[in-house]
């Protein structure tokens, strides 16, 4: 979780270095995405909202149609829209990016989508339950829902800190697991999986590693990060996209030993998110 971005969001649209917390985020996110994608043989997928805590907004799903699937996405913030849209038009994709004000209505047909997903974004929807009865209506094969890990120390410190911003801006009730899960349960939906993802060497801190290091006076520990080459350069999954970047996921999975190791009660209060996995009962 990191309250900053709520803020700061633009400027990762003037500069996409997102650091090594969000590159490593996303590599481990779409390596889940396209196990899910392959073992439900879908074609269409919806991103919904597409606005969660993370460096670059709307490019979740950017690997996915990358890989021929099929996107659409919607946010609830114009302006942001138009800027998603000026990254996706750089790879000559054109998915429909749709404005949607509240979420509580999706302008599809019945099953219109095999998938549909978000990450760390419920919190933004206004009526989590209009959403999801949606949502349920729209999507044909297999749900997918990322939250931030509530039991995380980043979470706990950033929500102490930034208490104000959450209850002004985000719905924390919506991201508490077992309210997902009821309500999915009683929209049909059955729940196959529930894990903790994105527990890298380091917790969720809202900040440059650094500059986190230094606040608690923990300098010397940078020496057992890893870090860029050289100053300038800029880290970002959009670079590994346009093949100038070939090395960068087999970089992020060499951090990954953490995520494939940890016991359970280590990842419950490490890892930075979770998801939930549903299909129709029937």
């Amino acid at each position: 979780m990191a309250v900053p971005i709520l803020k700061m969001w633009k400027h990762y649209f003037e500069n996409p270095d997102e650091g090594m917390g969000s590159s490593y985020e996303r590599i481990m996110l779409n390596e889940k995405l396209f196990s899910v994608a392959k073992l439900f043989k879908v074609k269409k997928i919806l991103e919904a909202p597409i606005f969660g805590f993370t460096g670059l907004s709307g490019i979740n799903s950017l690997g996915l149609a990358l890989e021929n699937y099929e996107l659409t996405l919607i946010d609830h913030d114009e302006n942001r829209i138009e800027m998603v849209k000026d990254i996706w038009n750089d790879f000559d994709l054109h998915p429909e990016i749709l404005f949607s004000k509240d979420y509580d209505k999706l302008d599809f047909e019945d099953r219109y989508f095999d998938m549909s997903w978000n990450f760390s974004a419920l919190w933004f929807v206004k009526n989590i339950d209009l959403f999801l009865e949606e949502l349920t209506r729209v999507t044909d094969k297999v749900i997918f829902l990322s939250v931030p890990n509530q039991s995380g120390i980043g979470y706990l410190t950033q929500k102490y800190s930034g208490r104000e911003d959450m209850k002004k801006y985000l719905i924390e009730k919506n991201i508490i697991p077992k309210n997902v899960k009821q309500i999915m349960k009683e929209l049909g939906w059955v729940l196959i999986d529930h894990k903790f993802i994105d527990c890298p060497p380091w917790p969720d801190i809202g900040m440059a590693k650094e500059d986190f290091l230094k606040k608690f006076h923990l300098g010397f520990l940078n020496q057992f990060l890893p870090k860029k080459e050289k100053d300038k350069d800029i880290l970002s999954i959009l670079n590994y996209y346009r093949g100038q970047d070939k090395d960068f996921k087999a970089n992020m999975l060499k951090l990954s030993e953490l995520e494939k190791r940890a016991p359970y009660f280590f990842k419950k209060f490490w890892s930075h998110h979770q998801y939930m996995i549903f299909i129709r009962g029937n």
